[in-house]
């Protein structure tokens, strides 16, 4: 395998990973979101 293939298949590979972490950290901003307006229903409904 030449180098700059090589190459190619390592930064691929880092792209995708980076792009699934903001995913993630953005799914869970999502469901943080989600659960405290669930939790100030909640507290206003005592």
């Amino acid at each position: 395998m030449n180098k700059s293939r090589l190459l190619t298949i390592i930064l691929f590979t880092a792209s995708t990973l980076l792009a699934g972490c903001n995913t993630m950290h953005g799914m869970g901003q999502d469901v943080e979101s989600g659960g405290q307006k669930i939790q100030k229903e909640s507290d206003r409904n005592r």
